[in-house]
């Protein structure tokens, strides 16, 4: 039988149609996934299949997104290894020795001394406040600066002695204001009293014997203790005139001098020492316990307190030490927050998940993106799939019309 040419068209057109309808079609399928992006009406009546499949149901889409990639990518244990990988310790070093030398350089230039108002509230607080309420409930304790005090009494206040310029200085301060010639005098006239003077009278003619029995009987103090007085009563400059005179002929300054000079704890008794030092101690822990509160406030109010924290600031800040020390101290609170999260990381994951509410920014993160955005994202992660896809659709409508050309040729024999 021989081949009719004219009708080729039969046994071409289906394998040429069927591939050209199951390229378009695929095309066509996958564009309705987003397009029309809005439904149509049309007399009151919405068009079928508008708005595309993706945004008809894009809450539902965004909800299955969520739950996969919260369900199978960002498990718990996933954001744990991400947290380890993120939080080793040289990166947290390196964050925190960032964070550090960022503060310092924002004190430096910090023009209205915020910091320095900072401190300074801390430090009146601290001298002010706290640390008086502080002191009286440690004061309360009977070994409250027990060790202390002792140390300064037997290095300090043992040991102490006058040098002879300090005595010098010493003794001229007690006769010139303490002892003048006319404290001394007043001294003598509130001594001697009428009873004073009977007093001694009496008993210097009781207690003597021999030739000073004779002139104590025969003479006795009473007149000339009593003209005395009257003398310092009546000629109070000669009586002041007097007097120096015998301070300096008596060298009483130098006599002073050389009792303050030999003046020392350490040359008492043993006894009297350890004595000494305990009512010290007692004494400064009393002192503290009534009166160290009112003493450290008033000393607080008297302070400027801003201007030391400037100094302290400013000091601070352009220190060496501080500088340099820098990277030890990030290094030590690196190797602290690594022992807290190999102890707590789990726990600390599964509270920062609810508080991060990743599944919900998720789904909020897709709701709000229109679907044009939704179009391109996904057409640019998949598009040679997509693009598989629409050409897998026309070569397997050609392979159809191939058979139907079979089908046909085998019908016509």
């Amino acid at each position: 039988m021989s081949f009719d040419w004219s009708h080729l068209w039969l046994y071409v057109s289906p394998p040429i149609l069927g591939g050209i309808i199951g390229y378009f079609t695929n095309d066509i399928a996958i564009k309705m996934l987003f397009r029309p992006y809005r439904a149509i009406y049309i007399g009151g009546r919405r068009i079928p299949f508008t708005p595309g499949l993706i945004p008809r149901n894009q809450e539902r889409l965004a909800k299955n997104i969520s739950n996969t990639i919260m369900g199978s990518l960002l498990t718990p244990e996933e954001l744990q290894n991400l947290a380890r990988r993120l939080l080793q310790t040289e990166r947290v070093q390196a964050a925190i020795l960032w964070l550090l030398r960022m503060a310092i350089d924002q004190v430096k230039s910090d023009k209205q001394q915020k910091t320095a108002k900072i401190v300074a509230g801390i430090l009146r607080d601290l001298l002010g406040e706290s640390l008086p309420r502080l002191l009286k409930v440690l004061a309360r304790r009977e070994e409250f600066l027990e060790a202390q005090i002792n140390q300064i009494f037997d290095q300090i206040l043992l040991e102490f002695q006058l040098s002879e310029d300090q005595a010098s200085r010493l003794a001229d301060w007690l006769l010139e204001v303490v002892l003048p010639p006319d404290v001394i005098r007043l001294a003598i006239i509130d001594l001697l009293t009428d009873r004073t003077i009977q007093t001694l009278d009496e008993s210097f003619r009781e207690k003597t014997s021999g030739t000073y029995w004779v002139v104590a009987n025969l003479f006795g103090l009473r007149n000339t203790l009593t003209r005395f007085r009257t003398y310092c009563l009546d000629e109070k400059e000669a009586t002041n005139e007097r007097l120096r005179d015998w301070i300096k002929d008596l060298q009483v300054r130098d006599r002073i001098k050389n009792l303050l000079q030999s003046l020392a704890l350490q040359n008492l008794p043993i006894g009297t020492v350890r004595q000494l030092r305990k009512t010290t101690r007692e004494s400064v822990r009393q002192y503290l316990q009534t009166r160290g509160g009112e003493m450290l406030q008033g000393f607080s109010e008297s302070v400027n307190w801003e201007n030391i924290a400037v100094l302290l600031v400013n000091r601070l800040s352009s220190s060496p030490v501080v500088s340099s020390s820098l990277e030890v101290v990030s290094q030590e609170l690196a190797l602290i927050l690594e022992r807290y999260l190999e102890r707590d990381l789990e726990a600390i994951v599964a509270q920062v998940i609810p508080i991060l509410s990743i599944d919900q920014v998720i789904v909020e993160r897709v709701k709000s993106t229109s679907p044009a955005d939704l179009e391109a994202a996904i057409e640019g992660i998949v598009k040679n799939e997509l693009q598989a896809i629409v050409t897998l659709g026309g070569v397997l409508g050609f392979i159809v019309g191939l058979f139907q050309v079979v089908f046909i040729f085998l019908s016509q024999q």
